[in-house]
């Protein structure tokens, strides 16, 4: 136990560390402890009455003795010396350390400080020693870092901060690092800062004469007489030389500040190029390529470039390193190097991939296209086999191809494949052999044309095609089906007014009805598919017409299925045939329904398309414009992708036999199509099908007039197809009075239907001339002296059609009436009429009761 004050601890650090060892030692304990023995031996001779007075006199000085200490160890006048402070090695270490070192206590008092902290304070002595914030208080350079250092202090954190002192009287100044951290982790110890300063001049100076050479060795490359660049392996430009900053026309500064990447400077593909070479782990490669860079006002500059790129241990490529030769003085200097920089550029900027092989079809040498081929197809870049890019099932003709060119065969028939990679994708290639003397390296030269975009255009126009031929097929089965139906119709309705409900054979008849008038909607189905039925547009608020259909649609789908229409807001309108259109919406929730026979949803979503977004759509054939879009989606079983294409088709269908007509979705195709507008289909198999439709905004003419029923327009008749299917209920009202007088002209070029239609009108008390062409009409006409109330003609005849016929009738007499039957949409004929004229439409086939119901009207229209 030594007794040491704090005065002595902060005036005199190292005078601890220099004192030798204390004398207290087990020696000293051993020679007290044998004094204290030979005390009490000595007083045991004189006896136990004589001794006691001593005895009391030694304890009572020890008692006092040990009482003293204790005040002492209490107070902190003496304390128990710690071994460890009196090593010394562990004291001149911090003596002696270069930094500067010092603690303070939790009142900011310098405990302990070493010779250097005294050195670098300007201290004369451990008297005049000071902490930190003293040393440099007034400097309006250090100030603010002292403060950040008393924070961390009284926080018990750690800091570093590097300040500079300027020196006196002009001398150099220096530079120090200050630190500060907490004596330790208890709560006692953490409340002491150890300070340390550090002279760092020397390593400042040293810094800065690197970074002089450094900007000296910039300077000389800024200005070389060639470019340089450097590109990391995302592609941006991290280094631009002022040499080809200055070539490109580009602010310096702008590169530097990461705003360009290499394909903004290079021209074309030739970024390819850079991008392609073969990835060896650990190797350092330099390639030489002519391409043309690209400047700022897009014009192209030759150059040749000298591209260093070295990889790593994994493959994987670091930053570049490009030297940049301008070939632009060698167009006009030198006609050599301007041949072969025409050439190069050629070779680069052509549209074909270009490459040459050897036998085993390994490329030797190939063009920019080439090489962005390569990666639009994913190939790895260590590919260089040419057969990597075909796809497997087609390889072996570009084998074969390869193989005749190698054995010197010319004129090889060009070879169109299948390219590698996830997207169907298709190529042409033209092999050409090289000179013999050159086959030991190089097979054959290979030209490649991507012919993708070729070939789906050549299928969508073949698809085009086969959709028109099928239509103008069905076209014409329809019209003449529509005359035999009409024939059996009409008989039908004889048979009926001739056999009472009661007689047995009366159901036979009204099954014979009813599959003919099935029979005349699959016509119709057919003519809709075509687009040559006859339509009456109206302008129409969707939201509405769907809202009406609600209950027929869920009644259709059953209770299995969900169905939920999802309205858009401030609809435009369309104009389309109200009944044609639900007819649509109805065909396709059907489709939705048997896709789904475990039950699932049905949704029905309308929106306003802007001629921006639907040109964003790039939906193949669809201009850009405003639409009213129609969503149909199911959660199904889906459609294959690879009867996607055949589903618009007539008769085409997935179903069992008996359980569809495959005409739905024919017919949903031409009712879009002949509306104006446009309808495709987004399927996955498992996850459903969407169908698209865009109906064309209508935007109504400046002047709007009040709508006039189509009849007095364009001489329509009021009977449509949807009427013949309300037909039975036509009939089903006695009291409709179909009875009339008059002359009526007959002109029909299928006898028994003539016949038929003859005697139905004769049967309500018209008075019936027939004719079997337009000749034969006009000839009648002229022998009944103009005196014809009414002309009831077919469209298409022999000699002289309808219209033809209604423009010679009118120049006799503009006022007679007509009447057009046929079994093509009005629309097929309206368009070679004089504008203007009038006339109604009756549709095939047609029932008794629809004809003398026309007529009827026809006839008692005002002229």
């Amino acid at each position: 136990m030594t007794a040491e004050t704090d005065h002595d601890l902060s005036r005199e650090p190292a005078a601890a560390h220099d004192s030798p060892q204390r004398a207290g030692s087990i020696a000293l304990v051993l020679l007290v402890a044998a004094a204290l023995v030979a005390v009490a031996v000595g007083l045991m001779t004189l006896g136990r009455v004589q001794a006691q007075p001593y005895i009391l006199g030694i304890l009572a000085v020890l008692a006092m003795v040990g009482l003293f200490n204790l005040f002492a160890f209490a107070a902190g006048i003496i304390r128990f010396a710690d071994r460890n402070l009196d090593d010394p090695v562990i004291g001149r270490i911090s003596d002696h350390a270069f930094d500067g070192l010092a603690v303070t206590d939790p009142r900011g008092h310098v405990v302990y400080s070493n010779a250097a902290y005294l050195t670098l304070t300007g201290a004369s002595g451990p008297q005049d020693v000071r902490p930190v914030e003293r040393v440099f208080i007034g400097n309006p350079d250090v100030s603010e870092a002292v403060f950040r250092l008393l924070k961390a202090a009284r926080e018990g954190k750690r800091q570093q901060e590097e300040v500079r002192i300027s020196g006196v009287d002009g001398s150099q100044g220096r530079w120090l690092r200050m630190r500060v951290r907490p004596l330790g982790t208890a709560k006692r110890e953490a409340k002491y800062a150890v300070w340390s300063i550090a002279d760092i001049t020397r390593d400042r100076e040293r810094q800065e004469d690197v970074f002089q050479e450094l900007q000296h060795a910039i300077e000389y490359l800024d200005h070389a007489p060639c470019g340089f660049f450097s590109v990391n392996p995302a592609g941006e430009l991290a280094y631009v030389n002022a040499t080809l900053a200055n070539w490109l026309d580009y602010d310096l500064a702008e590169i530097g500040s990461g705003g360009l990447r290499l394909t903004d400077i290079v021209s074309g593909d030739g970024a390819s190029l850079l991008t392609s070479i073969v990835a060896v782990p650990g190797e350092v490669k330099t390639e030489v390529f002519d391409i043309d860079l690209r400047m700022r006002t897009g014009k192209s500059m030759p150059v040749r470039l000298y591209h260093k790129l070295a990889f790593g241990a994994d493959g994987v490529p670091g930053p570049s390193r490009t030297l940049v030769i301008s070939r632009a003085r060698d167009e006009r200097s030198d006609p050599d190097r301007a041949a072969e920089v025409r050439f190069m550029r050629f070779f680069d900027h052509t549209p074909m991939a270009i490459a040459t092989v050897d036998r085993g079809g390994n490329v030797v040498r190939a063009n920019a296209r080439y090489a962005k081929l390569g990666q639009g197809l994913g190939l790895d870049s260590s590919s260089k086999s040419i057969f990597r890019a075909v796809n497997s099932r087609d390889r072996h003709i570009l084998i074969a191809a390869i193989n005749q060119a190698a054995e010197g065969q010319a004129d090889i028939a060009p070879v169109e494949v299948a390219l590698e990679g996830a997207k169907e994708r298709w190529g042409q290639f033209f092999v050409t052999p090289v000179e013999e003397n050159e086959r030991d390296t190089e097979a054959a030269i290979v030209y490649m044309l991507e012919t993708t975009e070729r070939r789906a255009l050549e299928n969508q126009i073949n698809q085009s095609q086969k959709m028109e031929t099928v239509g103008q097929l069905a076209g014409g089965i329809a019209h003449d089906f529509n005359n035999v139906l009409s024939a059996i119709m009409m008989a039908n309705d004889f048979l009926l007014n001739a056999h009472k409900p009661t007689d047995p054979s009366f159901q036979d008849i009204m099954q014979i009805k009813q599959n003919a008038t099935r029979a005349a909607t699959l016509v119709r189905q057919l003519l809709a598919f075509s687009r040559r039925q006859t339509l009456r547009p109206q302008v129409l608020d969707l939201g509405d017409a769907l809202s009406d259909l609600a209950m027929l649609l869920r009644r259709l789908i059953g209770e299995k299925v969900k169905h939920e229409t999802i309205h858009g807001r401030d609809l435009w309108p369309v104009k389309v045939d109200v009944s044609q259109f639900e007819q649509v919406i109805v065909n396709l929730a059907v489709n939705a329904r048997d896709a789904m026979p475990d039950g699932g949803k049905l949704i029905i979503r309308t929106a306003n398309v802007t001629a921006d977004e639907s040109a964003k759509l790039a939906y193949k054939g669809m201009p850009a414009a405003d639409y009213v879009r129609i969503e149909v989606s199911d959660t199904g079983t889906g459609i294959p992708a690879d009867i996607r294409d055949k589903i618009f088709e007539p008769f085409f269908s997935t179903k069992e036999v008996g359980k569809g007509t495959g005409l739905g979705l024919s017919t949903v195709y031409g009712i879009v199509k002949q509306t104006g507008g446009f309808i495709y289909v987004d399927s996955e198999p498992g996850k459903g099908t969407s169908f698209q439709i865009f109906l064309p905004r209508h935007r109504p003419e400046p002047e709007t007039q009040v709508e006039t029923p189509a009849a007095a327009t364009n001489g329509a008749a009021a009977v449509t197809t949807e009427a013949a299917k309300d037909a039975p209920a036509a009939e089903a009202k006695p009291r409709t009075d179909l009875t009339g007088q008059g002359t009526i002209l007959l002109v029909e070029d299928e006898e028994g239907l003539r016949a038929l239609n003859a005697r139905g009108l004769r049967s309500r008390g018209y008075t019936v001339v027939e004719a079997e062409n337009g000749v034969e009409a006009m000839e009648v006409l002229d022998e009944q002296g103009g005196a014809i109330d009414l002309v009831v003609s077919d469209v298409v005849m022999p000699e002289m059609d309808g219209p033809t016929l209604l423009k010679a009738m009118r120049e006799q007499n503009p006022d007679i009436k007509f009447i057009f039957v046929s079994g093509y949409a009005e629309d097929a004929f309206e368009k070679s009429l004089p504008e203007g004229q009038q006339f109604d439409f009756l549709p095939k086939p047609f029932t008794l009761s629809q004809l003398v119901a026309a007529v009827k009207e026809t006839m008692t229209k005002s002229g």
